[in-house]
């Protein structure tokens, strides 16, 4: 029998033989055959698998829908992703993506800060408390997982904490300032994630105590130690005999010649310390002047009256005009009656002391203290009736009316530096000048700061603005 060809179908043709066409097909259905087991296991494949992704969808958020192409059970897949996402919006936070593809999001509660301590807050009276902690690991601004902390506080360790605050994220401290002094506290600090709150381990106990030292104000310790040191060294060179230079003040040179005036006028000298109390400063500078006044017009044998309106300020007046006659050598020219009290009522006293003027016509009017709306009265009526007039205040609302009205006129300080430059006594000499050096460091720095923010300012260099801060900080007052 000859041989068998194949042609470009693949399939095999008998040549030259009388096959029949039943046994043909039968040899072709026992080639199909051999394929049949094969058939059955990739179908037995495929339905298994689809029977796992159905198990997996309704099994709920924790498993992962498989991928490829559902067979029959497309309507069972749609709902799992229902499911899906509603679990998602239950459990996402705000902004989370929600779609359908997105995976369901279970928050975590954040890690717990650590080495929380409390101490007692230096330079304070025991009104607070300093927390400190080590942020938490989840503390991260790109996730903004950790929102804040919780400050949680209790009298014993094993008791209920309380919170009292929350520090924003990112701090490492709190300064709590509703303790009591003497209270023994114990503190937890926890990091916040929404609900969620990790707390650390408890710190303590610590107690709120006063201390005796405030180093917020060791600035001003170091700038009164450099003032009373210069009053100190002054004062002992003034005490040597050392001729310590005082800058001229017109007002209270012509305090001699305005004496001389009225002595040779035969006139009398009016001399009004204020119209305030022994309490303020400035009745004090004007009576200390008035002791200087009265040596001269003891000398001079002028008639000298000192009106006032507060009692204690009369009595005051009298020790200084008794005092001054007696350092001269004539005892015998004082009278009680040179100071005498008018009344407490501010324009009643006024009008007395304007009555005054108007009958005597005084040579000479000092006006030494503390004044108020009276200051214009006074001084209109006195230029009127032709007195040269030198007053004195450190009221800044009562000095243009002084200024406008009075021939001479103390401005603020002045009138607190007339007393020493007129006794030329040497410790009043000597604390002046230890108090214009003081005066003069201040102008120093406040010249020299201002340089300084100008130019860090300016040029914008962080090292300069640090500096000006410093300089700043340093004549603060932290009360």
């Amino acid at each position: 029998m000859p041989p068998c060809r194949k042609d470009s179908g693949n399939h095999a043709i008998l040549s030259r033989l009388s096959i029949p066409f039943s046994k043909v097909l039968f040899f072709r259905f026992v080639r199909l055959i051999r394929f049949v087991p094969v058939l059955i296991v990739i179908l037995g494949l495929t339905i298994s698998w689809s029977s796992f992704s159905a198990v997996c969808a309704a099994a709920g958020p924790a498993s992962k829908p498989p991928t490829g192409t559902p067979s029959a059970g497309a309507t069972p897949a749609k709902s799992a992703q229902s499911q899906l996402a509603a679990a998602e919006e239950r459990t996402a936070p705000v902004g989370h993506d929600q779609g359908p593809s997105a995976l369901p999001y279970v928050p975590a509660p954040p890690a717990s800060p650590t080495e929380v301590k409390a101490i007692d807050s230096p330079s304070d009276h025991g009104e607070s408390i300093t927390v400190t902690w080590v942020m938490s690991h989840d503390d991260v601004p790109a996730t903004g997982k950790v929102t804040g902390y919780a400050i949680m506080r209790c009298e014993t360790p094993d008791g209920a904490f309380e919170q009292v605050s929350t520090a924003p994220a990112q701090s490492e401290e709190y300064l709590d300032t509703s303790v009591s002094e003497q209270v023994k506290y114990y503190y937890r600090v926890g990091a916040i994630c929404g609900a969620l709150v990790s707390l650390s381990s408890v710190a303590g106990p610590i107690v709120a105590r006063q201390q005796w030292f405030d180093a917020r104000v060791m600035n001003l310790l170091v700038i009164a130690i450099i003032l009373v040191s210069a009053i100190l060294w002054f004062v002992f060179q003034a005490g040597r005999g050392k001729k310590l230079f005082i800058r001229r003040i017109s007002g209270i040179e012509a305090v001699e010649e305005a004496v001389g005036r009225a002595t040779e006028m035969g006139k009398p000298i009016l001399f009004i310390p204020g119209i305030q109390d022994m309490d303020n400063v400035q009745t004090v500078a004007g009576l200390t002047i008035l002791a200087s006044v009265g040596k001269l017009a003891a000398q001079y044998e002028t008639k000298l009256e000192v009106p006032v309106s507060r009692s204690l300020v009369m009595s005051t007046a009298r020790e200084t005009l008794k005092q001054a006659y007696l350092s001269v050598g004539r005892p015998d020219l004082y009278s009680d009656d040179m100071a005498y009290y008018v009344t407490d009522e501010q324009f009643g006293y006024v009008a007395a002391v304007d009555g005054i003027m108007v009958r005597e016509k005084p040579a000479t009017c000092f006006y030494m203290g503390a004044f108020f709306a009276e200051s214009l009265i006074l001084a209109e009526t006195g230029s009127s009736v032709g007195a040269i007039q030198i007053a004195g205040t450190a009221m800044p609302t009562q000095l243009p009316f002084f200024v406008a009205a009075c021939d001479y006129t103390l401005i603020g300080e002045e009138l607190f530096a007339a007393s020493a430059y007129l006794s030329q006594d040497k410790r009043m000499i000597g604390s002046l000048k230890g108090q214009d050096v003081g005066k003069g460091i201040a102008m120093f720095f406040i010249l020299f700061g201002s340089i300084v923010a100008t130019v860090g300012s300016v040029s914008g260099n962080s090292s300069v603005a640090a500096f000006t801060d410093w300089l700043r900080n340093l004549f603060r007052l932290n009360f």
